[in-house]
């Protein structure tokens, strides 16, 4: 193992960012809001969501040394499975039933901005060098979505915990390539604190807006949380390419295909099931 890869290990257990630190006080005061105003739902949201992401951190720093596709793949496809039949179960038939052209729009909205968005950060992140990529990708990323979380939930406080479950079922994924790709470049992967408190830190402040009740203003609500939502998902898709980020995982070179070909059934496999999890969920509770 190479010095800087015991540099970045070490830093990350040793030399907590300020920034992440910022991130779990802020979490705390809000969570303090919740309880007052009984925001029960968005509450364990936040921290299923904090717990996920932060708690994938020290497995992602020790997978900077050793490394696992197959781990990354299922991580990922379990995720954007769920993700992909909880939006399509759970928000676009509300967006429908609201408005079906308005939702329709807001759907098409919430999937082109966050392809815009994910593009143009991606951009302003080499323009600037001030700041870490994979942070404040992550942050803008968690901060608006739990804008949209709490939006949903503030609107219909009678959605169950399975959704937002769902929704955030990612961050653990997330998390994990984001602590490895940090710790393998020797940077504290504890900055990764802050897009883990992101969803709580916005999502419940919002849910304690009144939107107006009308029809066309709950579709565009929405259908923008389930573009965006979905968006996220297959962005999530685990694409085993060389290349790309399960290739990196993989140290594949471009005649490796025959790994690549296994991982391809595993990628397969994990999403059908995350998918077949939502579902077996709902029907366990109920329609």
């Amino acid at each position: 193992m190479s010095n800087n890869m015991e540099s970045g290990i070490i830093n990350t257990g040793e030399r907590p960012s300020l920034v992440g630190l910022t991130g779990v006080g802020l979490l705390l005061a809000f969570s303090g809001l919740a309880v007052v105003s009984g925001l029960w739902k968005v509450l364990v949201i936040a921290w299923v969501a904090f717990a996920a992401m932060a708690g994938s951190i020290p497995l992602g720093v020790r997978a900077a040394e050793t490394g696992s596709a197959r781990r990354l793949v299922w991580g990922y496809g379990l995720a954007s499975g769920a993700m992909i039949t909880s939006a399509a179960v759970f928000l676009v038939p509300q967006a429908m039933g609201f408005d079906p052209r308005v939702g329709g729009f807001g759907i098409a909205a919430g999937i082109l901005v966050g392809f815009g968005s994910h593009v143009l950060g991606h951009r302003l992140s080499h323009v600037s060098a001030t700041f870490d990529n994979t942070a404040v990708q992550l942050s803008a990323h968690a901060l608006s979505a739990g804008a949209i979380i709490g939006l949903v939930y503030g609107a219909m406080p009678e959605l169950g915990l399975l959704l937002g479950l769902a929704i955030v079922s990612h961050k653990g994924p997330a998390g994990y390539a984001a602590a490895r790709r940090l710790a393998a470049g020797g940077r504290s992967a504890t900055v990764i604190l802050l897009p883990a408190a992101g969803v709580g830190i916005t999502a419940i402040p919002s849910a304690l807006l009144d939107l107006p009740a009308v029809p066309a203003v709950n579709a565009a609500v929405f259908g923008f949380a389930a573009g965006v939502f979905l968006h996220v998902a297959m962005d999530f898709l685990p694409r085993c390419e060389v290349g790309g980020e399960v290739g990196e995982v993989a140290q594949v070179t471009d005649h490796a295909h025959e790994l690549l070909d296994r991982l391809r059934i595993h990628a397969v496999a994990s999403t059908l099931l995350g998918g077949l999890a939502v579902f077996l969920t709902w029907l366990a509770v109920g329609p």
